[in-house]
Formats: C-alpha cells, sequence, structure tokens
C-alpha cells in the first residue's frame, strides 16, 4: 500500500480534494486485517502529499526509502532509549553519530549530543542547560535575545521554563533578514546596564520565511566576549555545513556552544529527527540527571534519560543514520546543490516579474509579494494567486511576514522540475498587478 502510494504521487495533487476518515474508535472486537487495511487506505488517501513535484510549500520533502526501512524496524525492534540495558546498541550508535556529526559541522573535539523529537524540543533543552550553566534557575528577570525573525519555538521555551514573554528580546535585522550585530551589542549593553542577566543569544542559521542566515562567527565572537551563551538555532540551515562546497553559507556553525539540527527538513530523514549537539556534551547529564533507581547503572557514559527532557524514546537514531549511509557525501552534496539550485532557477524567473518584491536569503527558501501593497491587498493577493496555483498542483506557503502576506516556496523537493518552477512564474505573473 505504501508502495503505491509513494509511486503514484504525480499522480495525485499535494492536497487531497477530499478527507474521509474512518471511525476514530476501536470496535467491540478486533477488526479484521481486510477492514484494517481499508481503514488505512482511508487515511492515505486523505493524507498531505509531499512526494508531489508541485509540493513546495513546507520543510517537509520526500522521504528516503532508507529512513522508511529503518523507521519500521525501530518499531519493530521497540527499544528504549531511556537506559542503556533498553537499547544497548543503539545507544552507543547516538553518541556516536552525534559525536561524528559535531565534528563534521566544526564543533571541537568531545562535542556530541542528543536526538530529540523536533527543532523546538532541541531549542527547549539548549536553553534550560545554559540556565543550568549560567546558574539563573531562579531568576525571573533574565531574558533571551534573538532576531526579531527567530523562530516561534523560542517564545513556547521561555514559557515551559516559567519565564515571562518578554524575556524574549527581539533585535533588529537588516534588509537581508540577518540579525544586524551592532543592535545586539547595543541590546547587550542595555541589559547589562539595568542588571538583566542575559540567558543566551540565540542565532538563526535559516530564518522560516526567507531562509536568511544571522552573522554567526561574529555572533560568537561577540558572546565569547561577553561570556554569553550562545545557542544557534540551525533547524533549517545547519545541514549546509556538513558538506565543504555549501559550509560558508552557515560559517560559524562550530563555535556555538549548542546547536539544533533538524535533518528532516531538506535531507529526507523521516519525521521526527531532530538533534541538539553542544561543545560540552557533559552539561546535558549535568542539567537533567535525576538518577534512575529502577534500572542499572550505566556502563557507558551516562543514561539517555538523564541527557535530556525526554524519558522514553524510541531508536529514532536508526532512520537519521540508515537515510544518511544511503546518501553518502556524495548524496548530501547533491541533495544541498539541487535545492540551492532551484533556488536560483526561480528567483532569476521572479525578478523578471515587474512589481513583485523577492525576500530571500542564503538558503533554499524564497518568499514574494507585489511591491507597494498593503496588508488587505496583499492578504487578498496571496490567497486568490495561492488558489490559482493550486489549480495546477503547484502548492505554496502563505506566511504573514513583515506586516503583510507573502507567498513562499521551499525548493527543497528533488522531484520539482525547470518545468513547475516556469509554470508557477508564469501563474504569479499573470496575477498582477493586484494593487492599484
Amino acid at each position: 500500500m505504501l508502495s503505491r502510494w509513494l509511486s503514484s504521487a504525480a499522480l495525485r495533487p499535494p492536497l487531497p480534494g477530499l478527507v474521509v476518515q474512518p471511525e476514530p474508535q476501536p470496535g467491540r472486537c478486533g477488526g479484521s486485517t481486510a477492514e484494517l487495511l481499508a481503514d488505512l487506505q482511508l487515511v492515505m488517501d486523505g493524507a498531505y502529499n509531499p512526494n508531489h513535484p508541485g509540493a513546495l510549500a513546507h520543510l517537509d520533502p520526500p522521504p528516503l526509502p532508507a529512513s522508511i526501512a529503518a523507521e519500521l524496524i525501530c518499531a519493530g525492534l521497540n527499544n528504549n532509549l531511556l537506559a542503556e540495558e533498553l537499547s544497548p546498541s543503539l545507544t552507543r550508535l547516538e553518541r556516536g553519530l552525534c559525536a561524528w556529526l559535531a565534528e563534521a559541522l566544526g564543533l571541537p573535539p568531545g562535542a556530541g549530543g542528543v536526538l530529540a523529537s523536533g527543532g523546538t524540543l532541541s531549542n527547549l533543552t539548549a536553553l534550560v542547560v545554559a540556565r543550568h550553566r549560567s546558574g539563573l534557575h531562579q531568576c525571573r528577570d533574565a531574558v533571551v535575545l534573538a532576531s526579531a525573525d527567530a523562530h516561534v519555538s523560542l517564545g513556547k521555551a521561555l514559557m515551559v521554563m516559567g519565564l515571562p514573554p518578554e524575556a524574549l528580546i527581539s533585535v533588529p535585522v537588516d534588509a537581508d533578514g540577518c540579525m544586524l550585530l551592532a543592535a545586539l551589542e547595543d541590546s547587550l549593553d542595555s541589559h547589562q546596564a539595568a542588571g538583566r542577566p542575559v540567558l543566551a543569544v540565540v542565532a538563526t542559521a535559516g530564518t522560516t520565511v526567507r531562509g536568511a542566515v544571522d552573522p554567526l562567527a561574529a555572533m560568537a565572537a561577540l558572546c565569547r566576549r561577553r561570556g554569553v551563551w550562545l545557542h544557534i538555532d540551525g533547524a533549517i540551515g545547519a545541514v549546509f555545513g556538513l558538506d565543504p562546497a555549501h559550509a560558508q553559507l552557515v560559517a560559524g556553525l562550530g563555535e556555538a556552544d549548542s546547536l539544533t539540527v533538524n535533518p528532516q527538513k531538506l535531507l529526507g530523514i523521516t519525521k521526527t529527527s531532530s538533534l541538539l549537539l553542544l561543545a560540552q556534551p557533559e552539561l546535558l547529564h549535568r542539567t537533567f540527571a535525576t538518577g534512575l533507581p529502577y534500572m542499572e547503572q550505566s556502563w557507558g557514559g551516562g543514561h539517555g534519560g538523564e541527557c535530556g527532557i525526554q524519558g522514553t524514546r524510541p531508536a529514532e537514531v536508526l532512520k537519521l543514520w540508515l537515510g544518511l549511509r544511503q546518501l553518502g557525501h556524495a548524496g548530501i552534496q547533491a541533495v544541498l546543490s539541487g535545492a540551492l539550485e532551484r533556488r536560483q532557477q526561480l528567483q532569476r524567473l521572479l525578478n523578471g516579474i515587474d512589481g513583485l518584491e523577492l525576500r530571500g536569503g542564503a538558503l533554499h527558501l524564497l518568499a514574494f509579494a507585489p511591491a507597494g501593497c498593503d496588508a488587505r491587498q496583499a492578504d487578498q493577493w496571496s490567497q486568490r494567486t495561492r488558489r490559482q496555483l493550486l489549480e495546477a498542483q503547484l502548492m505554496l506557503s502563505r506566511p504573514h511576514y513583515q506586516g503583510r502576506h507573502h507567498l513562499k516556496a521551499v525548493l527543497g523537493n528533488p522531484h520539482t522540475s525547470a518545468e513547475h518552477l516556469q509554470r508557477l512564474s508564469e501563474i504569479v505573473a499573470a496575477s498582477l498587478p493586484p494593487c492599484p
């Protein structure tokens, strides 16, 4: 069933026309195999279709076959990375893979980390470690500095940590969507003068709407001088650091105290696949160790349940490890290069359209809206044009950015061809001008 669903992806639109679901509750007696498969088919028929070449809306690429297979093995093994005796080989594999990824991304010798269920949890874990490291456990005056375009997960993290919304300080960005270093330094000065401790500075390597990368190396140097923890949210862009041909796009990743990486967003690793890497991974155990009195003592460096917020964890490392093994270094480079080439091609096409304002960055995302439109006009244009694109089986997202709606293309889908991008640009060109 899954093979048929994947192989027929191009015959179905990115979004299903009709969603029909089976009964959510179990029956009095267990269902037969035929009944269960029929129910499954209903769910699959109503699912989002990331394998369609027109699926360009979000950071959800087609999955790698090896990653799909590893997900099945993960479920069948049903190991638990809570403790080493519950996942002996997988615990070692996770440590080894995190250490390799940290080295590949430029972190210092001895760096490592832990897998987590998504970038939101990785960012939260990083900020909890930063607070513990700085001794600010009970301080409600502590603040976190991040760019105005930083991910919404930071606000969630501070809420979970018991800090008020105003603890997240937005630092202005430049015309390219990158944090202004001078503004960051001014903010550090003003908070120091006011006696408000800075828990961490968060840099973004790949913002959500336009794929901008903050000045990572310069921010790291500033944070070192000030003795402030630097966390880099590289959920979108950190994977570019895995290939020497593209690493300059995210130069400075290795100078972070902590780094979020989400291979699920571009490399085709099935969800969820996120990592938190630290220059000093032992800080994870110092922060989260509670003791597991119902388990045998660790024999290899600490139970997984004491190295992060999660206790029970499935063997998600399998799908990341096997997916990367399928790709190899050449495959990783090909995925990254392809995404950037598609972004560049679409940007060239859209640059030729008068009256269109583009919002891009260093990576594979591109947002755009009519120049000169107010918020109401941009909202109407984006809704109308998105419907027209969907009719052509081209799905873009409609983010609200800097006061008005845009359309956004994420060019990480390897099935998207030059013909799809040409058609996209023709529809957008025909949609203008929406404004008087």
